[in-house]
């Protein structure tokens, strides 16, 4: 696929979203709910309108050949970008189904370790502190300071003794 063909395949997919987003929204009020102000579809009602409107000028400018883009025939992906992309899509997939069974944390824990580590080439020192500090973070973010438990399968009883001293207080 040439990078000519993917910006009008991507100008008409989000075309297409944003007429589905609208008539979605539209099933809900849009216009000016009296002592209440706008209705709950207005919003995405009306940034999907813009995509739509932006969609539709990229088509046009497309069929004109204005942009670079629209007459460049060169590859849109090397083979070497084919192969990162595939990485990282196979290890949110890997990360979505640990989270499903052994948490979110120690999933968090290993997809960081590799990602980090093997997709990234960082160094150790950096690896193993953001494979600490990120799960920690975001566990006294949601946990701790906005009350939002995220799912922690198995790992769930490791987390108890964390709770005695956090609702100790």
């Amino acid at each position: 696929m040439t990078v000519r063909t993917a910006e009008i395949l991507m100008a008409i997919l989000c075309a297409l979203c944003s007429i589905g987003l609208m008539m979605k929204s539209a099933e809900l009020k849009i216009g000016w709910v009296p002592e209440r102000g706008p209705g709950s579809g207005a919003w995405p009602f009306w940034l999907s309108g813009g995509m739509l409107l932006a969609s539709i000028a990229t088509i046009y400018r497309w069929f004109r050949g204005v942009t670079p883009e629209s007459r460049n025939i060169q590859p849109y992906m090397t083979r070497e970008t084919v192969v990162v992309v595939g990485i990282s899509a196979g290890s949110i997939v890997f990360l979505l189904i640990a989270t499903h069974l052994v948490g979110i944390y120690i999933a968090l824990f290993f997809f960081l370790l590799f990602y980090l580590k093997f997709v990234g080439r960082h160094s150790w020192q950096l690896t193993v502190s953001m494979v600490v500090l990120v799960p920690i973070a975001v566990f006294c973010l949601f946990e701790w300071a906005l009350k939002i438990p995220l799912p922690k399968s198995i790992s769930e009883p490791l987390f108890y003794p964390i709770y005695d001293l956090m609702y100790s207080f």
